[in-house]
């Protein structure tokens, strides 16, 4: 049994030499036309699911929504540049934002799968690797930072012609 634990261990720092020697020597490509290997990309979505479920324990709850909250989270989401990256109600997201990798959300589709304390989490501290900035550390303030989460959970029901009418000075 010492043999088989020895040996697990003599593979496990084979192991963590090879991993260190691939990512550390510069063989992962860390260019965004590269297509990431799948244990990796299954990996950094893991990591970055389990840690804003964690993170995002601590955040207070949503205050109550109303229209004229929606109204102000879609003039904020718009004014503070979401659109660029993740589009809105008849508005495609911009050209460059293709390159970005990993693509960034259509929050139409994933704004369900979060809960608004985890919305409010990513959008208040953004997430490293993404290109997905921290509007808290940009001066946006939490109030809001919960009238964009409060876009973003109802962005799927918005018309286009409201998001316009809402949008536009």
């Amino acid at each position: 049994m010492v043999k088989f634990l020895a040996f697990i261990g003599f593979l496990a720092l084979v192991i963590a030499i090879a991993a260190a020697g691939y990512f550390f020597g510069g063989f992962y490509s860390v260019a965004a036309t590269a297509a990431e290997p799948a244990i990796v990309k299954s990996a950094l979505i893991q990591v970055r699911q389990a840690s804003i479920a964690r993170q995002a324990k601590g955040v207070p709850a949503m205050p109550p929504e109303d229209a004229n909250t929606v109204r102000a989270g879609a003039r904020a989401y718009s004014d503070r540049g979401c659109v660029n990256c993740h589009g809105a109600p008849g508005v495609s997201w911009a050209k460059w934002s293709e390159g970005l990798q990993p693509d960034p959300p259509d929050l139409k589709k994933v704004a369900d799968q979060r809960q608004p304390n985890e919305l409010f989490w990513v959008i208040k501290h953004g997430i490293k690797m993404t290109g997905m900035p921290s509007f808290g550390a940009a001066g946006a303030s939490d109030d809001d930072i919960w009238k964009i989460t409060t876009f973003v959970k109802r962005m799927a029901t918005v018309s286009a012609e409201d998001y316009k009418s809402w949008t536009t000075p």
